[in-house]
């Protein structure tokens, strides 16, 4: 494939960069962290406005039509600005889908409100003790709706959320639901991840929901989001891994030792060529997976190996930002902490490295030889 950006594409992501950066003070970050809302309404908004947030939704319901390609050079700038605002959540998880396989109805219930920044939508695919492939949480027909029983944990945004996508096994096979979390039978037990995002464990207890698409394409369905959910995953962390690198070359390039700086030490030139390496391959994996995804081509291995390098390569570039930088990197006065949990977050999301690697290695073993 060729890597290259087209020129719209760029004009998006520097637009992206624009509203995002100025948005993301660190002193607004802070703000936003000690209000508990778990994310910046008003950037949120002002981001929809700039017509970032439904770039990718259909044009019928105030999207711009575009490729999932675009959502991803969204994601990277959210990655490298540590932005507070749900694009992953809201668009990636639950909003691309709805596009993708829901009724009118659903469409123009739920996705102009996403657009335009005034609603916040979330998915539900994690289990304790379950793959999300393959979840444990059951739906039983009654009447025109469906009855959800089970639970879901690390729920991101749960309590800001207008409807959750559930994933459940049904007597016909896995589907996708849209529920409403102030329904009756749902309860929201407060989870707070390692970037200080509040989640939720979702109790189902005979809670009504309704089907997205159709049971028969349940599993299809869920294929679709944990595909585009990883790749987002790769995305965001392609950012901060990029963002991260930036700023510790800075450092490095600043900080004095022995009357030099310590860019120029031999060691720490090698360890930082190593990040630029590893930062480069999370983003070409990233787009690679996405490019897949929206030509429809086989895409599971690509983002399997793509969420593999933002989780084991995300790990190292941040690891080696924190030895660089030595006990400023520990400052929560410095931006540095909240990349670290930022890409810590991501890596584990949907399965850590060696998750990814053995869901390759499970497709290799498949194969005939």
């Amino acid at each position: 494939m060729d890597f290259s950006l087209t020129d719209e594409q760029t004009a998006f992501a520097d637009l992206a960069r624009t509203v995002l950066t100025r948005g993301s003070t660190q002193e607004r970050l802070d703000e936003v962290e000690a209000n508990g809302a778990g994310f910046d309404a008003a950037l949120w908004r002002e981001l929809a406005q700039a017509g970032a947030v439904g770039v990718s939704l259909p044009e019928s319901v105030g999207g711009g039509g575009a490729s999932f390609v675009e959502t991803c050079l969204l994601l990277e700038q959210v990655g490298a600005t540590a932005a507070l605002v749900p694009v992953w959540e809201a668009v990636v998880l639950a909003a691309l889908p709805i596009a993708r396989f829901g009724s009118a109805a659903q469409l123009e219930a739920l996705l102009p409100g996403v657009a335009n920044g005034e609603t916040v939508l979330t998915g539900a695919f994690v289990e304790a003790l379950a793959e999300p492939q393959a979840p444990a949480t059951t739906a039983t027909p009654e009447g025109d709706g469906w009855l959800l029983q089970g639970g879901k944990t690390c729920v991101p945004l749960a309590a800001a959320a207008a409807r959750i996508l559930v994933s459940a096994a049904t007597p016909s096979g896995v589907g996708v639901f849209l529920l409403d979390p102030t329904a009756a039978g749902v309860r929201l037990e407060p989870q707070v991840a390692t970037n200080g995002q509040p989640q939720a464990h979702l109790v189902l207890d005979g809670a009504t929901a309704e089907v997205l698409g159709s049971i028969e394409q349940g599993r299809e369905i869920l294929d679709w989001i944990l595909l585009h959910a990883k790749t987002g995953l790769a995305a965001l962390t392609a950012g901060a891994t990029g963002a991260t690198l930036r700023m510790t070359a800075e450092y490095a390039k600043g900080r004095q030792q022995f009357e030099r700086p310590i860019a120029t030490f031999q060691a720490v030139g090698h360890r930082l060529a190593d990040a630029y390496a590893d930062a480069e391959a999370v983003r070409l994996t990233m787009l690679q997976a996405a490019w897949r995804l929206v030509e429809g081509l086989p895409a599971g291995d690509a983002v399997d190996v793509a969420k593999w390098w933002a989780a084991e390569a995300g790990h190292r570039v941040l690891r080696a930002a924190h030895h660089v930088h030595g006990g400023m990197g520990v400052s929560l006065e410095y931006p540095l902490h909240r990349y670290t949990k930022n890409v810590t977050v991501a890596e584990y999301a949907l399965g850590g490295a060696d998750h990814q690697a053995r869901l390759i290695g499970a497709r290799l073993a498949a194969e005939p030889v």
